[in-house]
């Protein structure tokens, strides 16, 4: 957890009660997938879902144009973690997909005073290969990425 937050007292929602499943029949069970929503927020200890920065309804997926689409909605419109969210999501997919899936992660529309600069950013391949280079931001992933127990 970040101190200094942007958004102090965040609304958190209750977590969606998940059935068992003996056999693989969705698209995330079939590769083994935690599910995106379950990652932990950078700034909190709650998780995406928790803070309804991704919903079952914001995750698009084309098994048949190996096609995946994640759109979030950050907990307010100013956060400064929406690039490291994001990045996140496209690590998690990227970790966790065979590789000919092509991923797109995008902003919500109206959701963040930047939403096409973040959008933008989020799209370019060679900005996403330079954050993997930095140490700061690969161990800021990795606390974001890691299994929670709760």
């Amino acid at each position: 957890m970040v101190s200094g937050l942007i958004n102090a007292n965040p609304v958190i929602y209750e977590k969606k009660e998940r059935r068992a499943r003996t056999a693989p029949s969705t698209f995330h069970d079939e590769y083994a997938v935690e599910p995106i929503d379950q990652q932990e927020d950078p700034e909190y200890s709650y998780s995406l879902e928790q803070l309804k920065v991704v919903t079952e309804e914001a995750i698009e997926v084309d098994d048949k144009r190996n096609y995946v689409r994640v759109t979030f909605t950050p907990t307010v419109q100013h956060c400064s973690m929406v690039t490291i969210i994001g990045l996140c999501i496209h690590v998690k997919l990227m970790r966790s997909l065979p590789s000919r899936y092509k991923v797109d992660i995008r902003v919500a529309p109206g959701s963040h005073t930047t939403v096409d600069e973040v959008n933008k950013q989020l799209r370019d391949k060679e900005r996403i290969a330079a954050a993997m280079e930095n140490p700061n931001i690969v161990h800021l992933l990795d606390d974001c990425l890691a299994p929670s127990f709760d």
